[in-house]
């Protein structure tokens, strides 16, 4: 098929998208040179938001699925590491937004009442699909986030809060994951002997260091003996699910043991995918945390204590949000029970054989 030529300009539509700002300092005879480079940077980000959502749909489809073949695998991969180069790249823009001085800010900015970031649809949708919880978020005015929408964003947000997002697709996926439970194979009793070595000797670091007081010592020693109990619930499956619905863990203990199991095992061959996947969303999250934080001190920056435009506390709301608004920091947490990769219990040879590529 001899398809007809396509010119740049038409194709990428230039001239619909280059008339698409409309600056207020403009509109009301009062230019400000810095308010068409803020709207530039924010549309710049929304073109960015619906790429991410659409390779995260496109992630969501194959991991809703009850089977995923490997090549499937391999695609999903590339694209969660896809929207972890975009986020990477949106961090950057606060750089160019940050060219512009507070009072070049405040030239227009009470001209954008009651407008705010917070009412960007596509950044809670991207939040939500993830699997960003309403009751994982902080209030926005006393009111859910949801409310600062559109009405029609609103049914639409409100639907998609009650669909499964990634996170429970991926909490599925793990549980379905084979060689946790494996004849002959005592993985999780060597690796809870090795892992309770290594807080006992952490203590005993912490107990017999001469630069610590006695006060700091039973500070350090009770955290890891806090650390050390909520590892032991690890392996008994009543005290996790108790420690679960304290909000201590959000993944099921199957799954929870499946990521500990990819994580340990990376380098067996049928293991990589599953763990560049959970890298992948460990970075999603951090680089989500990283942004919210550059703007919340950019928010800082150009307004101090001000509130925002949309009624919100301003630079504090956003630095809240920047602790608080996490999704997959189970995998985070997972990191306490690690150990030297030379302490990781050998696998049999029978499951290290089905765990290999054989031609």
């Amino acid at each position: 098929m001899k398809y007809p030529p396509v010119h740049y300009h038409n194709y990428l539509e230039i001239e619909k998208l280059l008339s698409a700002q409309h600056p207020k300092s403009v509109e009301y005879g009062k230019p400000a040179h810095d308010e068409l480079l803020f709207i530039v940077t924010h549309q710049t980000y929304e073109l960015w938001f619906k790429q991410i959502l659409f390779e995260l749909n496109s992630v969501l489809e194959t991991f809703q699925k009850s089977q995923i073949q490997e090549e499937e695998m391999g695609r999903a991969s590339a694209r969660l590491e896809r929207i972890v180069s975009i986020l990477k790249l949106i961090i950057g823009q606060v750089d160019v937004l940050e060219t512009m001085t507070p009072l070049d800010f405040l030239d227009f900015r009470d001209m954008l009442y009651p407008a705010s970031g917070f009412q960007s649809y596509q950044w809670r949708l991207i939040e939500t699909k993830l699997g960003l919880r309403l009751g994982d978020r902080l209030a926005y005015n006393q009111s859910p986030f949801y409310k600062s929408l559109s009405p029609e964003q609103q049914t639409e947000m409100e639907e998609i809060l009650n669909k499964p997002s990634l996170f429970d697709a991926v909490e599925k996926w793990l549980e379905r994951t084979p060689f946790l439970q494996a004849e002959n194979f005592n993985f999780w009793e060597t690796y809870q002997k090795a892992v309770n070595g290594m807080f006992q000797d952490d203590i005993n670091t912490v107990k017999n260091n001469p630069r610590l007081n006695e006060e700091d010592k039973a500070k350090n020693v009770a955290g890891l003996e806090a650390s050390l109990k909520t590892f032991d619930a690890l392996f008994d499956e009543k005290a996790f699910n108790e420690l679960r619905a304290q909000g201590h863990f959000r993944l099921s203990y199957k799954a929870l043991h499946a990521a500990l199991l990819i994580q340990l095992y990376r380098d067996q061959p049928i293991l990589q995918t599953p763990f560049r996947i959970i890298r992948a969303l460990l970075d999603i999250d951090e680089t989500m945390t990283t942004w919210r934080y550059r703007h919340a001190l950019m928010a800082y920056r150009m307004l101090g204590q001000k509130i925002g435009t949309g009624g919100s506390s301003g630079h504090k709301y956003l630095a809240d949000a920047t602790s608080k608004h996490k999704i997959f920091t189970d995998f985070f947490n997972l990191t306490t029970f690690f150990i030297p990769r030379s302490q990781v219990p050998a696998l049999p040879k029978s499951i290290a054989d089905r765990m290999n590529f054989h031609y």
